[in-house]
């Protein structure tokens, strides 16, 4: 199969028109004519990753390897150094951010790994109602993520409305309309302006919210007739 036909296929999925305008999704490297007989999936590209692939391997990321201008390729730095080395395998890269997390990503997080409904949908917001103890809510949460511990902001000692962006999104905070803010990426100066306006924050992290995009993407891509191989996605940062 072509390489346009699953960009097609991906692209009535979670039309790429929906990724923000910072963003960097669609076909990253490659050519839509080449035909693809093995297909990779994974939040990232990584070195280890593009060792183990075979060549003329399509590789479907979440996190675009590009993401601004590039003025220069230099191999020894990044991103070129994978760049490179994908070229020479004639490794293609398409890559689903934020589009697939508007269509797929939020909802599938919300629904399977935190077992709540969706009582609203707002952009990359999904928000929930649990009327729930706060640090039996952490500790659940903390649970369904894989995390050592829950990392919070406690403003109140119940929640009752849950708003949810997977990934990075404290850049939504001034338009949460909700107790409690699951999100990753939590900075400090966030954590600040959370409770200056009397709203909790639980950080979910930035992998540990977004690891499952491969084994959802995967199930589609069943329905062309094509299998995938889910590459075992790292996480950057190590627990000690």
């Amino acid at each position: 199969m072509k390489i346009s036909q699953i960009y097609d296929f991906l692209d009535n999925l979670s039309p790429f028109e929906l990724q923000e305008p910072w963003d960097n999704s669609g076909l990253l490297l490659g050519d839509f004519n080449q035909e693809v007989k093995t297909i990779m999936l994974s939040i990232d590209v990584d070195e280890d990753l593009i060792d183990t692939m075979q060549e003329g391997t399509l590789l479907i990321t979440h996190h675009p390897l590009i993401f601004g201008g590039l003025k220069q390729l230099e191999f020894s730095k990044y991103p070129a150094n994978l760049i490179q080395k994908m070229i020479q395998k004639n490794i293609s890269n398409i890559a689903m951010h934020t589009n697939f997390d508007q269509t797929h990503l939020n909802e599938y997080v919300a629904t399977q790994i935190l077992g709540y409904e969706i009582a609203q949908k707002d952009g990359f917001v999904a928000y929930l109602d649990v009327d729930e103890d706060f640090d039996g809510f952490a500790k659940k949460v903390a649970l369904a993520f894989g995390l050592p511990h829950a990392k919070c902001v406690k403003s109140s000692q119940r929640v009752k409305r849950v708003a949810l962006t997977t990934g990075s999104g404290c850049s939504l905070l001034k338009s949460i309309d909700a107790d409690c803010f699951l999100t990753g990426d939590v900075k400090y100066h966030d954590a600040m302006e959370a409770m200056s306006i009397n709203l909790s924050l639980i950080d979910i992290g930035h992998f540990e919210s977004e690891r499952f995009f491969a084994q959802i993407l995967h199930e589609h891509l069943k329905i062309l007739g094509l299998e995938a191989i889910i590459s075992s996605s790292k996480n950057p940062f190590t627990y000690i």
